[in-house]
């Protein structure tokens, strides 16, 4: 009896809520540490990119004005859909390049930083908001609100815990989210795992779209696309942080950067006058520095009110 033909899954996007191919046709492949190739995933093109703006624009308002309990609870159901493929992931990672035992602590990692900001969701805006002092009869009031349209490009490494850790904030807040996982370095594979977990989440489509594919053709578009009003990136070249920066003095969208070779520096600063930024690996594994509000703080616009008050 002939052997069965086993069949092999070639990862696609995540747009709109739904699993397209790119509309150009070509995929990546993805190798292991020998050099095998360990699956194919989507190369997503320009085309792919703009549709994922379309569809993230389009699911803004019902997240936005969705309730921050509500949101809080659909990344705790993210976290929840993360644990039952806990071993899938894992396996993603390794196939990546990445060791066993330090795969399962990345995924692990990954589901505590969706808890984290499941929990910050109806609490971040006392921390970043206020009630300001007034000379007169007034009540004046600063709040946060969502950006809008959030790119996110996510580092080659830790691929997995990068891109939720720049995801999360920015859903947390009531944000829609483009993410371009990590580059064929990184753990594309897992970022196309972690896709069908967002699909059976609760989040409703277009929210969070991802996509695989490469910097040097996709950061340009996101540079200059005008219907992006924010960008997150971290583990980007140089070169493109400079093209992500001159994107936002032409179109006037918020960018934050994530320095390569320091990331958790760009949160709150270590504790203690001695203490040194955490390397490169180690540091997104940090929950005091990467589980903070002031994660959220570059994907928030804040709104000032005023009220009269009695005499």
């Amino acid at each position: 009896m002939p052997s069965r033909l086993q069949v092999s899954k070639t990862y696609k996007l995540f747009i709109d809520g739904k699993f397209p191919r790119s509309e150009s046709g070509r995929t990546i492949a993805i190798t292991d540490s020998r050099g095998r190739v360990a699956a194919h995933v989507c190369h997503a093109s320009r085309k792919d990119l703009r549709d994922a703006v379309t569809a993230a624009r389009k699911a803004l308002p019902g997240w936005k004005n969705a309730t921050a309990y509500l949101r809080g609870q659909i990344l705790y159901r993210m976290a929840e859909m993360m644990e039952g493929k806990c071993d899938e992931l894992a396996a993603a990672l390794i196939a990546g390049g990445v060791k066993s035992p330090a795969a399962r602590r990345e995924v692990e990692a990954s589901i505590d930083r969706l808890i984290a900001y499941a929990g910050w969701a109806d609490k971040y805006a006392q921390v970043l908001g206020c009630n300001n002092a007034v000379a007169g009869p007034y009540y004046n009031f600063t709040v946060p609100e969502p950006t809008g349209v959030v790119a996110v490009i996510a580092p080659d490494s830790p691929g997995l815990l990068g891109l939720v850790s720049l995801c999360a904030p920015a859903l947390c807040a009531g944000n829609a989210v483009v993410a371009v996982a990590g580059t064929p370095h990184g753990q594309p594979i897992a970022a196309a795992v972690l896709a069908e977990v967002f699909a059976t989440s609760d989040l409703p489509g277009g929210v969070l779209n991802l996509l695989t594919g490469t910097r040097d053709e996709l950061v340009p578009i996101i540079a200059g696309h005008r219907d992006i009003d924010a960008v997150l990136a971290a583990g980007v070249s140089p070169e493109h942080a400079r093209t992500l920066r001159e994107g936002a003095a032409e179109n006037v969208k918020r960018v934050k950067v994530f320095d390569t070779l320091a990331p958790a520096t760009k949160g709150p600063k270590p504790r203690g006058k001695n203490s040194t930024p955490a390397a490169p690996q180690t540091a997104w594994f940090d929950a005091a520095t990467c589980e903070s509000p002031w994660w959220i703080e570059p994907v928030v616009e804040m709104k000032t009110i005023w009220h009269p008050s009695a005499a």
